[in-house]
C-alpha cells in the first residue's frame, strides 16, 4: 500500500488541542488527555495497518513540566497506566515502541516504565512507534554536542571530522529516518521545538481538529495531501 499511495515512510505528529477540546466539551483537562491517549492508540493501529514504517508522537515536552501540578500528576498517571491499559493492543499489532528524549533526568519509576514498554515490544518487527517524552529539539542538540565534546576530549573523535553526519549519530533519533511528514493538530502553525534538526525537509500538514477529535479519515486525508506534493529538498522549481 505504501508504494501505491506514495505514503511517507516516517510520519511524526504534534498532538495539540487536548485541553482546548476539554474546555469546548465542558470537561476537565484530564479528560482531554485521556481521550487523547485513545486517539493515539487508534491512529497507531491505522498507521500500522496501512504500512507506515515509523510513527512518532510528541507526547510530552520538557516545557510541559511548567503546567499545573495536578495536570502533571495526572499525565504521569496516564504514563504509568499505559502499560496495563493499552500495551496489549500495541503488541497484538506487532508494533515496536521506542522512547526518545532526556530519559536520564526522569525518575527511576518513569525509567522503569519506559524500559518495560520497550522490552516487551522489542521482538516485534512491525511498525516502529516512537514517543518523544521529556523531549525538546534544542535540548536534544545540546545533549548531542556535549557527547561530541566528550568524545573529542577523550581522543575518540577529531574536531576536523565533525560534520552533519557526526551530529546525527549523537541524536536520540540516530537509528530513525528523518520524518517525511509532520502533522500538527489543533489549528496552530508552529513546530514547538520538535525534531528541529530532523525536520529541515519534512512536509507539514496542519489540521484544525483538536487531537481527541482527530479521526482515521482525517489522518488518511493528510497522507493523501502529502502524496500529492512534490518534494524538492532545496532543489529547483
Amino acid at each position: 500500500m505504501n508504494s501505491k499511495l506514495n505514503l511517507p515512510r516516517h510520519v511524526a505528529v504534534i498532538m495539540d488541542g487536548n485541553r482546548r477540546w476539554a474546555r469546548l466539551n465542558n470537561l476537565s483537562n484530564e479528560s482531554g488527555h485521556s481521550n487523547g491517549i485513545d486517539t493515539l492508540v487508534n491512529i497507531a493501529k491505522i498507521a500500522s495497518e496501512i504500512g507506515i514504517e515509523y510513527l512518532t508522537f510528541y507526547s510530552f515536552s520538557k516545557e510541559n513540566w511548567n503546567r499545573g501540578k495536578n495536570e502533571i500528576t495526572y499525565l504521569m498517571e496516564l504514563m504509568a497506566n499505559f502499560e496495563s491499559q493499552y500495551l496489549d493492543k500495541i503488541i497484538r499489532k506487532n508494533i515496536k515502541i521506542k522512547v526518545i528524549g532526556d530519559i536520564e533526568t526522569l525518575s527511576n519509576e518513569q525509567k522503569k516504565i519506559i524500559n518495560n514498554v520497550e522490552q516487551k515490544t522489542k521482538q516485534n518487527d512491525g511498525m516502529n512507534l516512537i514517543t518523544a517524552f521529556n523531549y525538546s529539539g534544542r535540548d536534544e542538540l545540546v545533549r548531542a554536542i556535549r557527547e561530541i565534546i566528550n568524545e573529542i576530549g577523550e581522543g575518540n573523535l577529531l574536531r576536523k571530522d565533525v560534520d552533519e553526519s557526526t551530529v546525527t549519530k549523537y541524536l536520540d533519533t540516530r537509528e530513525i529516518p528523518d520524518p517525511d511528514l509532520i502533522i500538527r493538530t489543533g489549528g496552530e502553525k508552529r513546530i514547538s521545538n520538535f525534531l528541529i534538526w530532523q525536520s529541515v525537509y519534512s512536509e507539514y500538514v496542519f489540521v484544525d481538529d483538536y487531537w481527541p477529535d482527530f479521526k482515521p479519515d482525517t489522518f488518511m486525508c493528510a497522507l493523501k495531501e502529502y502524496a500529492n506534493r512534490e518534494r524538492r529538498y532545496g532543489g529547483g522549481i
